[in-house]
């Protein structure tokens, strides 16, 4: 009997599929086959077959004759559904764009992934237009938590098929969008690794946006050494140009501010042995407080978020002409608060934006990175989310509190599972670097990702 191919890391598939003992082609049929028997049925949108077989067979090719496209070629991705694949709609988790004109070219960085060698197998589901944390589609259906043992546990969103299907080992990795949070919440909720990168780190044609202002890419998957991996193919590097770092010396500060109000017991204590761990092997940890990360509530309790501005802007001939009724009401409704926000109130913001980033790089050291909490919580039970309002918008607001610092700084960060909380579910430490600081953030986070585990 074959050996299930399930649940491995890139890494893992690339020794074998280079090596010649897998071949892409079974592969991708054995990830088709995994998909269709899998109990939930609500990770994926749309499969990919006639294509992704296509590409797998020209990998196989490649292989066979000894023009490998280098580490990836032959691995399978799934996508987040707002990234344009040519040939069909991009839905963006929302059934009012399933009538959509198909997309006529890939997005930049599906052809960079194609260019790799990758073998796009599908799109997976994700939050209407990407506006929530939790992961919930009313459309769509909302993917479990594999890591829950009592019930459906929130997949977290807005990248909520992303999260699920490399934590169910249905593909290696996935790639999403993070806005607020959108790839470090579903990497921290479901036990995996989100990377979300610098603002612009990579191009964002043929990505359906929610807010230019804050919108970033980045993938979910098993390891920091795949995202890396991940990283430079999207970049349209033939190899990467990360360089491992060291975690003796490395400089650590942990904030005193907002991160840890309210937080749950167990994510504390699954933080602060990682830190332990962390500082056992030569990492220099220190704790600061830092006032622009209160200040940047302040302002959108004043001012109202940056985000619920832009998608009221994008948005704004939905929600208030038909289209709003066939949309998830909770979308509609908190996009809908972006029309009571003024320009005098946006512009104030955007000036304070800047400021509050010039002011928070300079209260760090040179080569600082910054470590806390993913988030306060593990991932709720979705049943109680699903009929009262007020805790939905509660929940949401409590899952976005500590990813979307990061954002609002136009920064990059990486989310490593550090252990479990209540119920048993996975715990996420979070590194945050500073805008333009990937290589040194991953390069940290390479060293450490063992030790945080």
């Amino acid at each position: 009997m074959a050996k299930s191919n399930r649940g491995k890391t890139i890494a893992q598939l690339s020794v074998l599929i280079q090596s010649g003992v897998l071949d892409p082609v079974a592969l991708a049929e054995e990830t088709f086959t995994a998909i269709r028997a899998n109990e939930d049925q609500s990770i994926f949108v749309s499969l990919l077959e006639e294509r992704a077989l296509q590409e797998a067979s020209a990998s196989s090719k490649r292989i066979r004759e000894g023009r490998s496209l280098g580490l990836l070629d032959g691995i399978p991705v799934a996508w987040k559904d707002l990234f344009d694949i040519e040939g069909i709609a991009t839905t963006a988790g929302s059934a009012i764009l399933t009538t959509a004109e198909p997309a006529i070219r890939d997005a930049d960085v599906v052809q960079a992934l194609a260019g790799a060698g990758m073998v796009s197998i599908g799109r997976v589901n994700m939050s209407e237009f990407a506006f929530s944390g939790l992961g919930i589609n009313p459309h769509y259906g909302t993917p479990e938590n594999p890591a829950s043992k009592d019930g459906a546990r929130l997949p977290g969103g807005s990248s909520s098929g992303s999260g699920v299907v490399v934590a169910a080992g249905l593909v290696p990795v996935s790639i999403g969008s993070d806005t607020g949070g959108s790839v470090r919440i579903p990497a921290a909720f479901n036990g995996i690794v989100g990377y979300k990168a610098t603002r612009g780190r990579y191009s964002m044609r043929g990505v359906y946006p929610l807010s230019k202002s804050l919108d970033s890419l980045g993938p979910l998957c098993r390891t920091v050494q795949d995202a890396v991996w991940i990283d430079a193919a999207m970049r349209g590097l033939g190899a990467p140009d990360i360089r491992r770092g060291s975690v003796e010396g490395l400089s650590l500060v942990v904030p005193e501010t907002i991160v840890f109000d309210g937080a749950e017991k167990g994510v504390i204590l699954a933080f602060e042995a990682a830190l332990k761990r962390l500082e056992k092997s030569g990492a220099k940890i220190r704790r600061q407080a830092f006032p622009a990360y209160a200040e940047i509530f302040e302002l959108m309790a004043k001012n109202g978020p940056m985000v619920t501005a832009e998608a009221f802007a994008m948005h704004r001939e939905r929600l208030v002409g038909p289209q709003a009724e066939g949309m998830d009401p909770r979308v509609v409704a908190r996009a809908r608060l972006g029309e009571k926000i003024t320009v005098t109130g946006y512009i104030e913001t955007l000036a304070a934006r800047e400021r509050l980033k010039a002011e928070f790089a300079s209260s760090i050291g040179p080569g600082e990175l910054v470590v806390s909490p993913t988030l306060p919580h593990v991932a709720p039970l979705t049943a109680p989310l699903l009929t009262d309002d007020e805790l939905f918008v509660k929940t949401n607001a409590r899952t976005l509190r500590n990813t979307l610092i990061g954002n609002f700084l136009d920064g990059c960060g990486v989310s490593i599972p550090c252990g479990t909380g209540d119920a048993g579910m996975p715990v996420g430490l979070l590194i945050s670097g500073l805008p333009d600081g990937d290589e040194h953030l991953l390069s940290a986070a390479l060293a450490a990702d063992e030790i945080i585990r």
